[in-house]
């Protein structure tokens, strides 16, 4: 349906991509996957023709349609909530403006009543009278109600935005659906719904995303970049990544005889078939694992982080209080009447509706701001490290990456450069890279660099808001197992489930009025019916 041919991009002395050949097949959706600055946004740029490669062809098959997510949440913004949606299939859109034209038109002549006549029949063939309950149907299953599908675009928060340009996306049944990062600044109803929707797509889905349960819900295959090539591999994420290391530890056993690794390899196979779950979309994924070739599993190039926390002292048993605390901002009350206390060893998902929340609350206990009422007690034998949100205060200073580093050293040892240069190569910061000044890093290099800060902290309460942004596949992959293995107390807020779910063993969540507090996994508290029931009643 979609092929690739011949590709070549390059950016000055940069190549992205050498000579790429693929194609997309209907029916399948494909995860596009690799480290950051390998091109996946430019590769679905070029996908969709918004930008131009140096050389090669994209070949949609004629009569079919693409449809793209916008990122420009502000593109819209002098249109109607409605009307943007529709907009998503442009032929359609353009018919129904022409009709609308020639009706205000005053002077109305047999030639537009023949005209009308040709629209009508091509306006009907699309459907297009249903045009408007087709678009209204997706806005409501997304959250957005009745009373602002004919508001305009401008009236909508930033998260109603996101909704509204997915529907958009999203609406008439593209042939081919291009959607980079659909979950940032979804909640996780939202993202079960849309998962449910691409694991039941007739068509085909081409996605980048770093939420990995996301890919491993919709994905029938994963389309590497990795050495300016895609290649193609059937299964879902966790298959690509578990068979891609597999094959990286059998390439390195060179007394194993070819038999054994073969055997290995197939018992992996089989097992994830056998797993396959039910759905339309896991099935797909279980025939074409049934179907898959020993030769097709390669390993990957790819470099993990070394992300290891460790704590200078174990704390006691008196870990953190939390008495009656809240805090409004200028137009809300983003959370009240808090109240808990941290068990030694618990492992946190603190959670709202509102991320508004979550940060404030972090800040409150790192002292960054004060609450409205309440207060906290930290317990004397804990030490906190925390990542924020916006981590942007610690990167001002025209310093190289030791110099940063060193500044959390804690004595001559680890004042070291040779030390300093070890740390920073766990986190993939090797040779000259580790001697860049601090105020010309990327997001996910300066989270990285945080991250690093807090191992050397050594700290047993560690603090995570939104942990994930900016990270890639592997730095996420490592950092979620790191987090899984650490032995102090963990306070998490993330939008990746599969972070939420795998990391958590209780619930903090929240609200305007009050707290919900559960000793669960969040999987289990997310999809708990009287759960839901409370939590409508304390946003309500």
């Amino acid at each position: 349906m979609l092929s690739v041919s011949n590709l070549s991009v390059q950016f000055g002395k940069r190549v992205l991509f050498d000579e790429v050949n693929t194609s997309f097949v209907k029916g399948n959706c494909y995860g596009i996957i690799g480290a950051n600055g390998a091109g996946k946004s430019t590769f679905l740029k070029i996908l969709s023709k918004s930008i131009e490669p140096n050389s090669g062809n994209i070949h949609l098959e004629s009569g079919k349609r693409m449809s793209v997510l916008e990122q420009n949440h502000f593109a819209f913004d002098d249109k109607q909530v409605l009307e943007t949606v529709i907009m998503g299939n442009k032929d359609l859109f353009s018919i129904k403006k022409e009709m609308d034209e020639i009706y205000a038109n005053p002077d109305f002549s047999d030639k537009d009543s023949d005209r009308v006549g040709v629209l009508q029949l091509k306006y009907e063939e699309m459907d297009g009278w249903n045009a408007e309950s087709s678009a209204a149907a997706l806005l409501s299953n997304l959250d957005i109600k009745e009373e602002h599908h004919y508001k305009s675009m401008s009236e909508l928060d930033g998260v109603q935005k996101v909704k509204v340009l997915l529907a958009q996306a999203l609406f008439g049944n593209p042939d081919v659906l291009v959607m980079d990062e659909p979950t940032n600044d979804l909640d996780f109803e939202t993202i079960k719904w849309l998962e449910n929707f691409i694991s039941n797509y007739d068509n085909t889905v081409i996605v980048v995303s770093h939420d990995r349960h996301f890919l491993d819900s919709v994905c029938t295959h994963i389309s590497d970049i990795d050495f300016g090539k895609i290649n193609n591999y059937s299964g879902n994420y966790t298959f690509w990544y578990e068979s891609s290391q597999l094959a990286l530890r059998q390439k390195t056993q060179q007394n194993r005889k070819s038999e054994e690794k073969k055997k290995e390899l197939e018992d992996f196979i089989a097992r994830f078939s056998a797993n396959a779950s039910k759905s339309k979309q896991a099935t797909s994924r279980k025939k074409m694992l049934d179907n898959l070739k020993i030769e097709d599993i390669k390993p990957s190039s790819r470099r993990y982080p070394a992300v290891i926390f460790t704590s200078e002292r174990e704390a006691g048993d008196q870990i953190l209080s939390v008495e009656n605390l809240s805090f409004s901002d200028s137009n809300s009350t983003l959370f009240d009447k808090i109240d808990f206390n941290l068990n030694k060893g618990d492992k946190v998902v603190l959670y709202s509706k509102d991320t508004r929340a979550t940060t404030a609350f972090y800040e409150i206990l790192n002292n960054k701001i004060k609450s409205n009422t309440g207060r906290f007690d930290w317990g004397i034998t804990t030490s906190q490290a925390y990542l924020p949100l916006d981590n942007s205060s610690y990167f001002h200073d025209k310093i190289s990456l030791v110099d940063w580093l060193r500044q959390w050293s804690k004595n001559d040892e680890e004042r070291e450069e040779v030390f300093i240069r070890g740390f920073l190569g766990k986190m993939i910061f090797s040779g000259e890279e580790a001697l860049k000044n601090c105020d010309v890093l990327s997001g996910g290099e300066k989270v990285r660099c945080m991250l690093s800060r807090m191992m050397m902290l050594r700290s047993n309460v560690l603090m995570f808001d939104e942990p994930t942004s900016h990270l890639d596949l592997e730095s996420i992959t490592a950092l979620n197992n790191s987090i899984k293995k650490f032995k102090g107390n963990v306070i998490l807020s993330t939008h990746d489930f599969e972070f939420a779910k795998s990391v958590g063993n209780r619930v903090i969540e929240l609200t305007p009025n009050g707290v919900i507090d559960r000793l669960t996994t969040f999987d289990s508290y997310i999809s708990d019916p009287k759960i839901k029931e409370l939590r409508a009643k304390l946003y309500s």
